[in-house]
């Protein structure tokens, strides 16, 4: 391995770590950009290498632009309040109810909006739902973080990471509920089972549930419709097999503008409270996995998915989807996933083994709070709130829900695969 390697190599996890770790409360674009910069800074990889890494992640940036439009245009006209109110009054008290509640909720924006938007949409409506029902708020905002992860392998558009590792090659929807339905269902049930033992403390007690009824403005009415829409958008580019970015991106403006014209405001005030380092951040990242892979790790990669498709298929859906759910934790499911896609592409690996990889890139993650880019943006999301959740208090949840779920899922889906 040459010097330059090795300085990609301990630049990229210096940047992953203090992503993890945040001293002196640095955010983590901060972070991973620097790590990024310092790479093309040194000439590590051409610049030309590091443009074409930043541009290759441009569905995603449109992606999560779009989500984070909808998420603002919705938080400033009361939607996030009045869906607390609802969930609230609907519990009668009950915090096991609202538990449940917001369980179901994540599962179905999840599945049909992406990991991402339960991350950015879902999070700050359940943060006031907790809030005027004087609630513990972690076990329900664990919920927004978990289930991101856990049924995001339900449907193709359930995580765009879906569509980094099958590239093009994604199969028909009927085949995919064929290989993943059965082994969703696991998951998002393992998933709850362990949430609610870990939280089993706090849902004994009582919510208050005696509010006022929530109103929904005009305005806050057409947000709600337009979030309905986009996820039409979503499933419906999904069917074509197209990206999914820039219809997205297109239909959440579409819907700013509208709500905007209605008010008769400019939209910009809306685009100016959004969290915009987002992006950057992904950049970072994807200059980080060119690096890295330039420096061994797609070779590395290879070899060991070949290793792996030796042993018996149990075995080796056990041991993709761990080694690899664990390696998510390590540098995040969005690098791993393109490196993991693009080594079961070049050794030409399909079936279980795949199946049971995407499963790991996609729900290995629940482990600690740099597992994916949804968990990121759950961070960020409740930070902004004023609330704050350390990488211990996460990881220590994390190891009791995370396994289980994994390794069930990995096998129902080797078995019905």
């Amino acid at each position: 391995m040459s010097i330059a390697h090795i300085l990609i190599w301990i630049l990229s996890i210096a940047g992953i770590l203090l992503m993890l770790f945040r001293p002196w409360n640095i955010a983590e674009v901060w972070w991973v950009c620097g790590a990024a910069g310092a790479i093309a800074a040194l000439r590590l990889i051409p610049l030309k290498i590091a443009w074409h890494a930043i541009m290759e992640g441009s569905d995603v940036y449109l992606f999560l632009a779009g989500m984070m439009m909808l998420a603002e245009l919705a938080r400033s006209h009361g939607v996030f309040d009045w869906l607390a109110t609802l969930a609230i009054q609907k519990s009668k008290s009950s915090s096991t109810r609202l538990f449940i509640m917001i369980y179901a909720v994540g599962t179905l924006v999840t599945i049909f909006l992406s990991n991402d938007a339960t991350a950015v949409v879902l999070t700050p409506a359940v943060l006031a739902a907790v809030r005027k029902s004087k609630a513990e708020p972690l076990p329900y905002l664990f919920i927004c973080a978990f289930i991101a992860n856990a049924a995001s392998f339900v449907l193709p558009i359930s995580n765009p990471a879906n569509l980094v590792v099958f590239h093009g090659d994604i199969p028909p929807l009927g085949k995919w509920l064929h290989i993943f339905l059965a082994a969703s269902v696991v998951s998002i049930v393992a998933t709850y089972a362990a949430l609610h033992w870990c939280s089993r403390n706090q849902l004994h007690n009582t919510i208050q549930s005696d509010i006022a009824d929530g109103h929904l403005s005009h305005p806050g009415r057409l947000a709600l419709i337009g979030i309905a829409l986009v996820a039409v958008v979503l499933l419906a580019t999904s069917a074509f097999g197209s990206d999914l970015g820039l219809p997205t991106c297109i239909a959440s403006l579409a819907i700013v503008i509208c709500v905007s014209a209605f008010e008769k405001h400019a939209p910009f005030g809306i685009l100016q409270k959004i969290s915009w380092s987002v992006i950057p951040l992904v950049a970072g990242l994807f200059i980080l996995v060119e690096a890295i892979n330039s420096a061994g790790a797609l070779r590395i990669s290879q070899t060991a998915l070949q290793t792996m498709q030796k042993l018996p298929p149990m075995t080796s859906a056990i041991a993709s989807a761990l080694g690899i759910g664990i390696g998510t934790n390590l540098m995040n499911n969005l690098p791993l996933g393109l490196i993991a896609g693009a080594s079961l592409r070049n050794a030409h690996i399909a079936g279980i083994l795949r199946n049971s990889a995407l499963i790991g890139i996609d729900l290995g993650p629940n482990l600690s709070v740099t597992g994916s880019l949804a968990t990121i943006l759950w961070l960020i999301a409740i930070r902004r709130e004023g609330m704050h959740v350390s990488g211990w208090t996460f990881l220590k949840t994390g190891m009791l829900v995370m396994p289980p779920a994994l390794i069930l899922a990995a096998l129902t889906a080797a078995f019905w695969g």
